[in-house]
């Protein structure tokens, strides 16, 4: 009696929090809104063209063994059945760091980082150096008609070897507003389906692991990547309707 005045007449609900990467400021909000004028306004100056200039990456660490998501192990039965037992695991420790540019016909570079290494401005630089590589083997003109970075703004990626190196390469770097893994093509698409064919997969050693993530990408279909940069404006224009806060997936 009492839920349903509460709910039906008084029109309240009892939603669950929804999770979110980091506590905006109104400064990042701002920053957010800026990012996402300024890429809108391209895409109505240059329209869909716009896209074929884009190049986008990100690092992942990709583990042997994964573990399946409480929401992937759901499946139908029937009340009378019994219910399904899973057991907690350990995440591994075994890891390996991944990182990926693509551009919308596809994957351009996947370069593995070796193990006790880590991510700083001297291995990015050869990464970058790696990537201009693979476009000029892959995309036969994309260099001479311009390139847009887009990569988010994590120390490695910010350091001024890195600024010095994409002035050298006469790249465009677009502003990318921290805490934002929803406006990061990898972030809210190609990792994310990374990572649901990942929670069924189990690795022995480094080799099986990169072959299996390098065959992963190679079997995902051209339309995917494409799809993927589209998202862009969707993403920006609902960022400005909701005053900079986080989208929605």
């Amino acid at each position: 009696m009492i839920y349903n005045i509460v709910s039906e007449k008084l029109g309240y609900k009892k939603p669950c929090a929804r999770w979110v990467p980091k506590m905006l400021t109104d400064e990042h909000k701002q920053k957010r809104l800026a990012a996402a004028h300024q890429f809108l306004q391209l895409h109505q100056i240059e329209g869909d063209q716009c896209f074929d200039h884009i190049v986008t990456g990100d690092e992942m660490w990709i583990s042997y063994t994964n573990i399946e998501s409480k929401r992937q192990s759901m499946h139908w039965r029937h009340l009378s059945s019994l219910k399904a037992k899973k057991f907690k695991q350990a995440s591994s420790v075994r890891k390996i760091m991944a990182t990926v540019f693509w551009d919308r016909k596809g994957i351009l570079l996947i370069d593995f980082l070796e193990s006790g290494l880590t991510i700083n401005a001297d291995a990015y630089c050869e990464t970058v150096r790696k990537l201009r590589r693979a476009i000029q083997n892959k995309r036969s003109g994309m260099l001479s008609s311009g390139i847009v970075l887009l990569h988010d703004n994590a120390r490695p990626h910010t350091a001024a070897r890195i600024a010095q190196l994409l002035q050298q390469f006469h790249w465009e770097v677009f502003d990318h507003p921290p805490n934002s893994p929803d406006l990061a093509p990898s972030n809210y698409h190609l990792f994310m389906h990374l990572n649901k064919w990942l929670a069924y997969q189990s690795f022995e050693d480094d080799d099986r692991l990169k072959t299996g993530i390098t065959t992963w990408f190679k079997l995902l279909a051209a339309d995917f990547f494409d799809t993927g940069i589209r998202k862009l404006v969707p993403r920006y224009q609902k960022c400005v309707e909701v005053g900079g806060d986080y989208v929605k997936k």
